[in-house]
């Protein structure tokens, strides 16, 4: 047949809601009811989309605000702790290089000992800097095997200064175990052991001990410093928070931060606790092995 398709009488009404956006009614010629109606609801929807984008925008400005004033507390702690040990290295050099100074052996020991407690310094705050790093970035991995707590608390314990070392005391079963990545947990009690002493009221002893509950380890570190309050339990493990019990504000305030995620990432839970007495108690969880039977 020679005759076209039979016409529908369907019409198609475009109503533009943005410029990236239009509605299409298709059907009968709206009436000037219906029209009215139609363009309310493209008014609508294109309230809606604005909303969303403003809401979208705003968020983004606050995550540019609060990734703003993390790097200005970045910049401000580490130039602090920078410039301090910086500074002290380059005192007790400068004045071992000066010739018209016969320094004493005392007084030479007293200056190298100045430096390298100032490259101990740095050399913590590097380490703390890179581990936040990478595991904000999700590259760290844990090489987890069975591990002796008595021997990692011990090399820990050797990145201590003499005299806080002397003021730990370990109450470990040397053949206690956990599952757990030894590099890993090594910088973690570096780093919960470092923060006790420095809280611990001097000549008071931080203690490590730890014991096995079902199939977890876990392993405490505990001080006898003024403590944390339950508002601020979660808050302090938050990068680059220092407490006001901090002496001197000392510190980048990063360690806590990393401890926590170091742990994590060997499938433990670090949390805190009051010490008896008075003082705080972290307490490192960790598997005792991968299907979650004892190993001692």
């Amino acid at each position: 047949s020679d005759e076209g398709p039979a016409e529908t009488g369907d019409e198609e009404t475009t109503i533009e809601v943005d410029d990236a956006t239009s509605l299409v009614f298709t059907g009968h010629a709206p009436s000037p009811d219906q029209l009215r109606l139609m363009t309310a609801y493209a008014a609508h929807v294109r309230v809606l989309g604005e909303r969303r984008v403003a809401a979208h925008e705003s968020a983004e400005r606050q995550a540019l605000a609060e990734a703003d004033r993390a790097r200005a507390a970045l910049l401000a702690a580490v130039s602090h702790d920078l410039r301090t040990p910086l500074a002290s290295v380059k005192a007790a050099a400068s004045s071992l290089r000066n010739d018209s100074i016969a320094w004493s052996r005392e007084d030479t020991e007293a200056l190298l000992a100045t430096i390298e407690e100032g490259a101990d310094r740095l050399d913590a705050l590097v380490a703390n800097l890179l581990d936040m790093s990478r595991l904000e970035a999700g590259a760290v991995t844990s090489r987890s095997g069975p591990v002796e707590l008595d021997a990692v608390v011990r090399m820990a314990l050797g990145a201590l200064e003499a005299d806080d070392a002397r003021r730990v005391e370990i109450d470990l079963d040397p053949a206690l175990l956990a599952w757990a990545d030894g590099g890993l947990l090594e910088r973690v009690v570096d780093n919960l052991v470092s923060n006790a002493v420095r809280h611990a009221p001097e000549p008071a002893t931080v203690r490590v001990d730890a014991s096995v509950v079902g199939p977890r380890v876990l392993l405490r570190i505990k001080d006898t410093g003024p403590g944390i309050g339950p508002a601020d339990r979660e808050r302090v493990f938050a990068p680059f928070q220092r407490l006001g019990d901090v002496p001197g504000g000392s510190g980048v305030g990063l360690g806590l931060a990393v401890a926590r995620g170091l742990t994590e990432a060997m499938a433990g839970t670090l949390t805190l606790d009051d010490t008896p007495g008075g003082g705080t108690t972290f307490v490192v969880d960790l598997p005792a092995r991968p299907d979650g039977g004892g190993l001692r």
